[in-house]
């Protein structure tokens, strides 16, 4: 049996988010920040990522309002994971991903990182937060 990987996206009109699932898929690890260039080059760096960490499913939040209505964030999140998805060939799964940003800033400011680091880290905090959110709501 092979093990493999979920991959977690905070999708951003300039920065995305990305965290790995360990091997067991119990486990999420903050992995990087990526700077989006343009459709097809972000598309190929996740395929390429995809390939060389052996995913098998992409999990990608959602940034619902607090009262739970979606807006143009939710539409632009999934028309770029259905071109993922296509592109991939992986599935997708969705997750509501409300307050991870700033469950992500609080444990920034409680690690005393300076608020200039902040912002080049906050997208990958809250991609792994989203992911382990994810793994435990599969238990």
């Amino acid at each position: 049996m092979q093990y493999k990987r979920i991959m977690c996206l905070d999708y951003g009109d300039v920065r995305i988010g990305i965290a790995f699932s360990d091997l067991l898929q119990t486990i999420a690890s903050p992995y990087s920040t990526y700077t989006r260039k343009n459709l097809q080059a972000d598309l190929d760096f996740f395929k390429s990522l995809a390939i060389s960490q052996n995913v098998e499913l992409v999990v990608i939040g959602l940034a619902y309002n607090m009262d739970g209505t979606s807006g143009d964030r939710i539409e632009k999140t999934k028309d770029f994971g259905d071109k993922l998805s296509n592109y991939l060939n992986l599935p997708i799964e969705y997750v509501d991903e409300r307050l991870s940003s700033v469950e992500a800033e609080d444990i920034l400011r409680e690690a005393k990182v300076p608020s200039i680091k902040r912002k080049g880290l906050i997208d990958k905090i809250a991609a792994g937060i989203i992911l382990q959110n994810y793994l435990n709501s599969r238990k």
